[in-house]
């Protein structure tokens, strides 16, 4: 375990006892960060603890009331906020004892908990919907369509994310690598539910500094798999690179749905046309030859409504389902343009009946 890798706001929606309530997992508060974005890993923490209805305080059990602690508690009595204490790492009676202490911080008694062996698990979940049990009983709508935002580092993928859901919902830096984890956004739009994914941003593997490096790795090819559309976003003002290359492969392999969204185009706009910058991808990045080009600046929130309306677009034509006897008289109509035409000595081969079998990707 090592501290301090979560950064931004990472939620997911839990149903429990037919109860559904968003999960927000935030950083920690106080950690020294190695990339000195401390300041905007608790200013992250800060939002979450505003818009959130219960917050569970988790403490370590086996440290015991630390300064930071108590740092907290002041700023959640300031907010005047249903608070659940918990004190996590208690493997033992005797360290369940120890959690009398953590009264003091003005939560009531401790909850003690084990994450890692379950203990007192669903003693935890029953007080959770104890104290929520007043809300609304509401079920969040179905998101209608997953969108994966990938590239290299420092190409916008972030600020494309808060555009998008116009809110500093992720950390946007200057500082490559800022985004670690996989953060699912949702988001409306026109009545609709979607699910925006903002990546680690990815470079080349033996460059890659660290376990944390390699696991936000391991998350960006995951969110393309589970991605319905995969947003490929290039940064103009640099070249395609090899890492470019394997991320092509790696959504040409899934079969994905793409379009590549090329940002900052404004520091790139009076040196590159746009057909000839389609024409380049399409020689850089041969497996993704038949996706869309999108030229965006996220900064300025450009062109960002276009996108998505371009990415339901490719959604509706990745998941169509094409009727069998339209797809045979294409069959049929191929079949006759290259009547006279020999590929080899036995010609080509007759094809008597297709079906499409599913979609997404149209097979």
């Amino acid at each position: 375990p090592t501290a301090g890798v979560t950064r931004d706001r990472v939620s997911a929606i839990v149903e429990m006892q037919e109860r559904y309530f968003e999960l927000v997992d935030t950083g920690g508060y106080g950690i020294v960060d190695s990339d000195e974005l401390s300041e905007h890993v608790e200013w992250q923490i800060r939002q979450a603890i505003e818009k959130s209805d219960l917050v569970l305080f988790v403490v370590d059990v086996r440290d015991g009331i630390l300064p930071l602690d108590k740092t907290i508690a002041q700023l959640l009595r300031k907010q005047d906020l249903n608070v659940i204490l918990v004190a996590n790492k208690a493997d033992s009676s005797k360290q369940s004892a120890d959690a009398g202490e953590f009264s003091r911080l003005g939560f009531g008694e401790a909850m003690c908990v084990s994450a890692t062996n379950f203990v007192n698990q669903s003693i935890l979940k029953e007080r959770i919907l104890e104290e929520i049990d007043h809300l609304p009983h509401e079920v969040p709508g179905k998101a209608v369509m997953k969108i994966a935002i990938v590239g290299k580092r420092n190409a916008g993928k972030s600020t494309f994310i808060n555009a998008i859901a116009g809110e500093e919902r992720v950390i946007v830096s200057e500082v490559p690598g800022t985004t670690r984890d996989a953060v699912d956004v949702r988001f409306e739009r026109n009545g609709q539910t979607f699910i925006a994914i903002d990546t680690a941003g990815v470079r080349k593997q033996r460059k890659i500094a660290n376990d944390i490096e390699f696991y936000g790795y391991t998350r960006v090819t995951r969110s393309i798999k589970r991605a319905d559309v995969v947003l490929f976003m290039i940064d103009s003002t640099l070249e395609i690179s090899q890492v470019d290359k394997k991320l092509a492969m790696l959504i040409g392999e899934e079969h994905k749905a793409c379009i590549f969204v090329i940002n900052k185009w404004d520091l790139a706009k009076d040196r590159a046309d746009p057909e000839d910058y389609g024409d380049y991808l399409t020689e850089m990045l041969p497996a993704l030859k038949f996706a869309p080009v999108a030229l965006t600046t996220a900064t300025e929130g450009k062109n960002i409504q276009s996108v998505l309306d371009l990415a339901t677009e490719v959604f509706k034509q990745a998941t169509t389902q094409v009727p069998t006897a339209k797809l045979n008289k294409a069959i049929e109509r191929l079949s006759e343009e290259r009547v006279g035409v020999s590929r080899n000595k036995k010609g080509f081969p007759k094809i008597y009946y297709g079906t499409q079998v599913s979609v997404g990707p149209v097979t």
